[in-house]
Parts: structure tokens; C-alpha cells; sequence
């Protein structure tokens, strides 16, 4: 029976954008995939199992009942974390049906959102065109590079929550280390490079941005809440994942996925303990459990103040 943590093995991407604050010593490392298809289990009866293979052998027991509607048995989303040490690609993903229209059947879109878990003084992102760009400008801005001229930028602080529909010309810049949780794709099109040299591991792709950008894509930003010791707060929910703050600094949290989701817990400060009927896992900062959607009710213990964001299928 599935009622205890999983803990996963992450995989890293080195890409050239990337910072030292994820492995510190190995930079640049770009993103870790923190709770992803691929990722192995780290111990217990499945471990060496990757999620994937675990997600299409317990099915409901692990994933829950809403997962396996929109998704079958593969696992429906992917959670990285990103160092920036400089700007990223200025990009755009497809929706589900522009996936496999574009992909081929069986992909899916890639609708995501952004935590913001430190950001440099004025710390800048680009989400979406300014108001009034028409579909025409925006297509000939991607085609003559004159795309910056358009996008909005926003100045963001520690806290803050981004939540980015497919469709959104966006981009990440230096100075900002993300949580970001999205569909289980990773289908992204560039649209600028800031003038770096094509390789054939990273080119624009232009056709297929002008195929799925949309001028009427609004990026939402939500501050962070304030939070009492022991309380949860909604930072973002779309029809693919809910995401929540959780905090406390002498309360213990008693969750329950009710057979409905998999939770998984990530912490970004401090020390928790999360414990169920069937096993219990200490998590410090960064490291992530998986609990199960057949798990029970389970308890998050601050070992010392924790925040931690928690998510899963709506």
C-alpha cells in the first residue's frame, strides 16, 4: 500500500543561463527537475523505479482519481527549480491541442506557474505583449526580431506568484531563483536568444511561435499572503494544478489528499518532518516529498519555521 513519502532522485540541466546556487561548486546548473516523470525513486520498495514507471504500475493509488481522468496513468506535471544567472530565452508554449496538432498525438501543452524564491533588488521578468499589440504586430515582431519592443516587463520581489498560460510570450531574467510548476511537457519554442549563436541544441523556432503566441495572453501576479503559524494560502489554481504556500513555526499542518491528488511538498525554508501512517521523511530546504493521493491523512512538523509550497491536479 502507498501511504508513505516518496523522495525522488532530481535531475539537473546545465544549460549556459544557469547560476551556482543549486549545486554549488557545479555551474552553471540551469534547473533541477525536482518531482518529474523521469526522476527515480530514492529509497523504500520502488527504489530505482522512475515515477513514470511507478505513476503506470499504482495508477489511481498513487496519482488520485482527478489525475487519472485528465491524464491516464502517466504523471501530470513537473516541478523544477531554475537559477538565473542571465536571461533566458524569450519563449512560448503550445496548449494541449496545439501540442498535438504541432507534436504529435499524446503530448500535451504547457501551462505553468512561477514562485518567486529570491530575487535580486529590481529583478525583472517579460510577460506578455503590452495592451493594445494586434495579432498582426505581434506576428511581425516575432518575425523580425523586433519582439522586445512589445513585451511587458515586470519588476517582481521575493513571494511573488506568476501564473503563465500557454500562449504567453515570457521570459525569465538574471537574478531570480524559481519555483515553477507545470504541465507534464516541456514543449518550448523560442522566439529570441538575445543574440546568442544557434546550435543544434539551442535554435529559435519561429514558425511554431508564431503558430501559438497570442496577443490576448495575460501573465497573473499574486503577492504573497500573509500567513499565521499553521495556516495554508492559495497562491495560484488552473485546470491543471493548484498551488499553495504553507507555513508554520510550532503548529503541525494535518493534510489529507483525500484519494483526489497526489500532494507534493516542497520546502524553500527551514526544517519539516512529514510523517504518515506508513513512514515518515525530514525535509530542509529544496528537498521535496511526494505523498501519494491513497496516503491518509498525513502531518508536516516544523522541526524549526518552514515555508513549503505544496501542489497538485485540480
Amino acid at each position: 500500500m502507498l501511504n508513505y513519502p516518496l523522495q525522488l532522485l532530481p535531475e539537473y540541466r546545465d544549460y549556459l543561463w544557469g547560476g551556482d546556487r543549486l549545486r554549488p561548486g557545479i555551474a552553471p546548473t540551469a534547473e533541477a527537475w525536482i518531482i518529474y516523470e523521469g526522476d527515480r525513486i530514492a529509497a523504500g520498495p520502488f527504489a530505482g523505479k522512475t515515477l513514470a514507471e511507478l505513476s503506470a504500475e499504482q495508477g489511481e493509488e498513487l496519482l488520485g482519481r482527478r489525475a487519472v481522468q485528465k491524464t491516464g496513468n502517466r504523471f501530470p506535471l513537473l516541478v523544477k527549480l531554475l537559477d538565473c544567472a542571465q536571461w533566458l530565452s524569450l519563449q512560448v508554449h503550445p496548449d494541449d491541442e496545439q501540442a498535438v496538432a504541432l507534436e504529435g498525438p499524446g503530448n500535451f501543452g504547457k501551462t505553468e506557474a512561477w514562485h518567486v524564491i529570491e530575487a535580486a533588488p529590481n529583478a525583472t521578468l517579460l510577460a506578455g505583449v503590452k495592451p493594445g499589440t494586434t495579432a498582426e504586430t505581434l506576428q511581425n515582431a516575432i518575425r523580425n526580431g523586433t519582439i522586445l519592443e512589445h513585451v511587458q516587463s515586470l519588476t517582481v520581489s521575493a513571494g511573488d506568484t506568476i501564473f503563465m498560460p500557454a500562449g504567453t510570450i515570457h521570459a525569465l531574467g538574471p537574478g531570480l531563483l524559481i519555483y515553477e510548476v507545470q504541465q507534464t511537457s516541456d514543449w518550448t519554442y523560442r522566439v529570441y536568444d538575445w543574440g546568442r549563436p544557434e546550435t543544434p541544441t539551442r535554435r529559435l523556432h519561429i514558425e511554431k511561435s508564431l503558430a501559438v503566441a497570442r496577443p490576448d495572453a495575460v501573465a497573473r501576479l499574486n503577492p504573497l499572503p500573509s500567513l499565521a503559524d499553521g495556516q495554508s494560502a492559495l497562491l495560484c489554481e488552473s485546470p491543471y494544478f493548484r498551488l499553495e504556500m504553507l507555513y508554520a513555526a510550532t503548529h503541525t499542518l494535518s493534510l489529507d489528499p483525500c484519494g483526489e491528488s497526489f500532494h507534493a511538498v516542497t520546502v524553500l525554508e527551514g526544517t519539516a518532518r512529514v510523517v504518515t501512517s506508513g513512514g515518515e521523511v525530514t525535509l530542509n530546504r529544496f528537498e521535496s516529498a511526494l505523498l501519494p493521493a491513497a496516503c491518509g491523512t498525513y502531518q508536516i512538523l516544523p522541526l524549526s519555521p518552514f515555508r513549503a509550497l505544496r501542489t497538485g491536479v485540480v
